[in-house]
């Protein structure tokens, strides 16, 4: 299990992780979201000891990662894949991080079976794909046999046969009744990968909440509205207080009306209607509602300007 009270971290007048409590559960995938710069990385750092917090604590298995006797028995991590030196093979980086934490060579074996890397084991790191390179990094995680497991953006260069093995593996590990913290920008994989979800957003806390809950409270319910028309269907919706949103594909997102109310007021005024659906958003869509307004860096879609 990972705990963080109040935990908190300033860089001069900048607070990177501002009064973040939460608890990561055993036996289930959690994931750890939020915008660039919302304090996901530092938060991570902190939880491996890396970064001193300026207040609060965060411990694993009820203790600081420094108190650990052998951390990568006990804590396995993914956090910069690249991080190894070029010129040592792979296989020799795993017996070397064997040996400092007493791990049977068998076991370095058994890792690089376990993510694919057999033909590429005496390969150096320097000479590895990106994709390569994760797996890798994976392996290192996975080598002490922890019972918690914390992985930055481990689909990171992966193709789809690589982050579907990734998803498989993280949801195998969860069952097996560790603790797997993830930390992915990847949306739709993490809907598909986690049981819960961590929201931060400058910093400070958001939501913690499973997947089917998240996605299911009425804020993320809506009616999609197709209709030859569209304009006056939507005029008279904002006159009854919904909220209307024209999407790209010419449909129209309605919120604060159900299907029966919508489709009643269409008949009332012998509108037409070709399509009156209810639909639950996405992880992603809910995700951007609740960040909006913690952005560090935003910008537009638009492209219209003056040509020099």
């Amino acid at each position: 299990m990972i705990e963080a009270k109040h935990l908190t971290k300033r860089y001069g007048e900048k607070a990177a992780v501002d009064d973040l409590s939460f608890t990561v559960q055993p036996g289930i995938v959690t994931g750890f979201l939020g915008p660039n710069g919302s304090g996901k990385s530092t938060t991570i750092r902190m939880i491996m000891g890396l970064d001193h917090p300026t207040g609060g604590q965060v411990t694993v298995n009820g203790r600081h990662y420094h108190d650990l006797r052998w951390p990568l028995r006990e804590v396995g991590a993914l956090l910069e894949a690249k991080a190894i030196h070029p010129g040592r093979p792979a296989w020799a980086h795993l017996w070397m991080l064997a040996q400092v934490n007493d791990i049977p060579r068998r076991r370095v074996d058994e890792v690089i079976a376990m993510v694919g890397l057999e033909s590429a084991a005496r390969q150096r790191a320097g000479r590895f794909s990106l994709g390569m390179g994760q797996r890798l990094g994976i392996a290192a995680a996975l080598l002490g046999d922890p019972g918690v497991l914390i992985f930055d953006e481990p689909v990171n260069g992966l193709d789809p046969d690589g982050i579907r093995w990734v998803r498989l593996l993280l949801r195998r590990l969860a069952a097996e009744g560790r603790t797997v913290f993830v930390s992915s920008h990847l949306m739709s994989e993490m809907a598909l990968t986690a049981d819960e979800v961590i929201i931060i957003g400058r910093g400070r806390f958001l939501a913690q909440q499973s997947i089917a809950e998240i996605t299911a409270q009425p804020a993320a319910r809506f009616v999609r509205v197709r209709s030859p028309q569209l304009d006056i269907v939507r005029s008279a919706l904002d006159v009854r207080g919904a909220a209307t949103t024209l999407e790209d594909d010419g449909s129209l997102s309605v919120r604060g009306l159900d299907e029966a109310a919508i489709g009643e007021l269409a008949a009332s005024q012998g509108l037409v209607l070709h399509e009156l659906a209810p639909q639950t958003a996405s992880l992603e869509d809910v995700f951007m509602e609740l960040t909006s307004s913690e952005l560090e860096y935003s910008g537009t879609t638009s492209t219209k300007g003056k040509r020099p």
